[in-house]
């Protein structure tokens, strides 16, 4: 099989046209005409991924956050991004992106979070995108039964890949959840919508303090705070099976930590 052939299907499955202006999605590097037997999926162009890559025989490597997001004048070896493309274009290796495009398809990003954590139920967008209601930024569901923020918040750190950073939680331990609004990635932008759907609680990742202290001075859904690497992983199953569905491709979801945080310790009390 052809990279063409792979990019087509991509392509069909997470048009470019629906990233955000600012994005850098598509093809990074490799030759459309070049032979792909493996691929591995992951979140990030790190090297430790390409490192699995190699050792996988993969041809190709598709990642969520893109490696090129800004402009840059060199790629020489003596950089991180550099090395990581020389050492992609000297093994043979493509790596191609599909980010904000991703998170906006339908099924996507954020789907794959709303079923990890135990959304059931259909789903709509938080933020639906102007030219095409179905699909857009963050998803909405339902629980099958309600259940206490504590028990909810259990479920979705164990539907989640473990982090040091793991989960946080601001809110009455109490409070009833049934309606659940998610978005993958980092989503303070979208905590009106949040308010605005109804949810009883809204999952995402990267919250700020004020916002998230405003926003439940206010009166909205309880906030869960997830990693970002986390709340991204679950797409990477939900791509794999719908690459092999449409091609019956051999891919891996990679199942390495690439959570830029390390460590955690608790203070003293």
């Amino acid at each position: 099989m052809r990279l063409s052939q792979v990019i087509t299907v991509l392509e069909k499955l997470y048009p470019p046209q629906w990233a955000e202006s600012w994005d850098a999605v598509g093809l990074v590097c490799g030759d459309p005409d070049a032979e792909v037997n493996r691929v591995l999926l992951a979140v990030d162009p790190v090297a430790v991924v390409v490192d699995e890559a190699l050792q996988r025989g993969a041809d190709l490597i598709i990642t969520h956050h893109p490696l090129l997001l800004r402009p840059v004048n060199s790629v020489a070896a003596t950089t991180f991004k550099g090395r990581i493309v020389h050492r992609l274009i000297s093994s043979g290796v493509a790596l191609y992106t599909a980010h904000t495009n991703a998170d906006v398809a339908a099924p996507g990003v954020s789907d794959a979070l709303a079923r990890a954590v135990g959304v059931t139920g259909p789903l709509r967008p938080l933020a639906p995108s102007p030219d095409d209601p179905a699909r857009g930024l963050g998803r909405v569901g339902e629980l099958p039964d309600t259940i206490p923020l504590r028990e909810f918040a259990s479920r979705a750190a164990a539907g989640l890949p473990a982090t040091v950073w793991g989960i946080r939680v601001a809110g009455d331990p109490d409070r009833p959840v049934r309606t659940v609004a998610v978005c993958g990635g980092a989503g303070d932008s979208l905590l009106d919508a949040a308010r605005r759907s109804g949810a009883d609680v809204y999952l995402t990742a990267d919250l700020r303090h004020h916002p998230a202290s405003e926003f439940g001075e206010a009166g909205g859904p309880a906030l869960i705070d997830a990693a970002h690497w986390a709340t991204e992983w679950p797409w990477l199953a939900d791509a794999r099976r719908r690459l092999a569905d449409e091609l019956g491709l051999e891919a891996h979801v990679s199942t390495l930590r690439t959570d830029a945080w390390t460590l955690h310790f608790e203070g003293d009390q």
